[in-house]
C-alpha cells in the first residue's frame, strides 16, 4: 500500500510539473504576442521620416496595335455633346492612359491621415471627367453636373454602400464617402447608359492614374519592399516587386499585351 501511495504521489508530482510547464509556455506565448502587437502598433504610429522617402515611377505600355475605339450614339439626348468614342481602352503612341497604379503590399500596418480635400468628378458632354480616379477611405468624393441635362449617378460597389441619385443641371454637388477599400468600383448614369467611370478606394495615398503618355509617379514612399500593381478595366491587373531605399527613385514599367494582362518589364 505504501509503494502504491508513493507511486501515486510521484505521478501527481510529475503531472503538476507538466501542467506548470504548459502554463509557463502559454504565458510566454501570450507575452510574445502582446510584444508583437505593441511593436506593430508602434510601427503604425511612427511618422514617416520625410528626409528618407523615395519614389516609384514609370510608364504603362500597350504592345501591338490598339483596337479602334467604339463609337457612342448619344442621340437619345439632344443636350449631350462632345466626343462620341468609348474610353474603355485609350492608347497614345503605345502608351496606356487611365490605368490605375498603386502600392498593393508593403506598407504593413501604417495608418495615414485622410485628406479633407475632395476628389472631384464632373459631368461634361455626357461623360465623366476623369474616367478613373483614386480616393482614400473616408475622403470626400464630389460629383458636379456641368451639362444642361439631368444625370443619375449610380455607383454599383461590391464592398461599399450603393447609392443612386439624380442631379439636375447646375444643381448642388453631390458629396459622398467610401468606407471600405475596393478596386475598380464602377459608376454609371441611369439616364445615359454609355456613361461609366471607375473609383478606386484605398487606405493609403500611394496611387496614381496614368496620363496620356502612360506615365505615373508614386511619391513619398518610406524605404521598404513593395508590390506595385496596375489595373485596367479591360486588360486586368499586373504586379511587380520593388525595393525602395532611402531617398531612392525606382523605375517600374508595365507592358500589357492585347487581350490580357501581358507581361511586366
Amino acid at each position: 500500500m505504501k509503494m502504491r501511495s508513493s507511486t501515486v504521489l510521484l505521478a501527481l508530482a510529475v503531472l503538476g510539473l507538466l501542467l506548470l510547464s504548459a502554463c509557463g509556455k502559454k504565458e510566454e506565448q501570450a507575452s510574445n504576442q502582446q510584444e508583437q502587437k505593441a511593436a506593430t502598433a508602434t510601427a503604425a504610429a511612427t511618422p514617416i521620416d520625410q528626409a528618407t522617402v523615395g519614389s516609384v515611377s514609370g510608364v504603362v505600355k500597350y504592345a501591338g496595335t490598339a483596337p479602334k475605339a467604339a463609337k457612342i450614339d448619344m442621340s437619345q439626348d439632344p443636350a449631350c455633346k462632345g466626343s462620341n468614342t468609348a474610353e474603355t481602352l485609350v492608347v497614345n503612341g503605345g502608351n496606356l492612359e487611365n490605368a490605375f497604379v498603386y502600392v498593393k503590399d508593403g506598407l504593413g500596418s501604417r495608418t495615414f491621415d485622410v485628406p479633407k480635400e475632395a476628389v472631384t468628378v464632373d459631368q461634361q458632354g455626357c461623360r465623366y471627367h476623369p474616367h478613373v480616379v483614386g480616393v482614400m477611405t473616408g475622403q470626400p468624393f464630389k460629383v458636379l453636373n456641368s451639362d444642361p441635362t439631368t444625370h443619375n449617378i449610380h455607383p454599383t460597389p461590391k464592398d461599399n454602400r450603393e447609392w443612386n441619385e439624380s442631379q439636375a443641371p447646375k444643381a448642388p454637388a453631390i458629396e459622398k464617402t467610401f468606407a471600405r477599400e475596393e478596386m475598380m468600383l464602377p459608376v454609371k448614369c441611369n439616364q445615359h447608359p454609355w456613361m461609366k467611370m471607375y473609383v478606386n478606394v484605398l487606405k493609403h495615398p500611394y496611387f496614381a492614374v496614368t496620363d496620356k503618355d502612360g506615365k505615373y509617379d508614386l511619391k513619398g514612399l518610406p524605404p521598404g519592399d513593395y508590390t506595385i500593381a496596375v489595373m485596367q478595366e479591360k486588360l486586368g491587373e499586373q504586379t511587380q516587386k520593388v525595393t525602395v531605399g532611402a531617398k531612392e527613385s525606382k523605375t517600374v514599367d508595365f507592358n500589357y499585351k492585347p487581350g490580357g494582362a501581358g507581361a511586366s518589364q
